[in-house]
């Protein structure tokens, strides 16, 4: 089982599996990948800890419902595959500031801290408006050969090489 302990797989071999897992989730749950519905549904859990009556009232959560589904799970699996993996590779890098950002930005960890928040709520935001996120759209959307997939897959990548150089110029990282 050495192949638990590399560092990095090729993308082949993670694309291909993948897709063996789209063809799964389509298989066992009729529904394609995706994983932004599972961060509404946990808010909703606690919301509805707190607030029942809020969560009651939402036209969303009356639609979608809230609860422990196969998404979560997924969402579940993919961080502990993440912990997994790292520590049996041995890839545990701790790195609160990146050297770029520091490069660019400073070595101040609030402000990096701050600035992923703001884009982790940008790239939810933006999942929820447009109906699906990157594993939605993207993954399952391209699999299934949709048309919005691959505007997706397009669109995602102009934003990407666009913001990192707005964010970052043509610094490179020098680690």
């Amino acid at each position: 089982m050495s192949w638990l302990r590399m560092r990095s797989w090729s993308p082949y071999v993670v694309g291909a599996l993948l897709g063996v897992l789209s063809w799964f989730a389509f298989a066992s749950a009729d529904k394609p990948l995706g994983v932004s519905t599972t961060f509404v549904r946990g808010i909703g859990l606690a919301e509805q800890a707190t607030m029942t009556s809020h969560v009651a009232g939402n036209a969303y959560f009356e639609k979608t419902g809230i609860k422990v589904d196969w998404q979560m799970l997924l969402v579940i699996g993919i961080a502990l595959g993440a912990w997994f993996s790292s520590s049996m590779s041995g890839d545990r890098v701790v790195e609160r500031v990146p050297e770029l950002w520091k490069a660019r930005f400073g070595p101040g960890v609030t402000k990096r801290y701050a600035a992923a928040f703001l884009g982790g709520v940008l790239v939810l935001f933006g999942a929820r408006l447009a109906g699906g996120c990157t594993s939605g759209h993207g993954i399952s959307g391209s699999l299934q050969l949709a048309v919005s997939g691959w505007i997706f897959f397009v669109t995602l990548f102009i934003a990407a090489v666009a913001a990192s150089f707005a964010l970052y110029g043509k610094a490179r990282a020098h680690v």
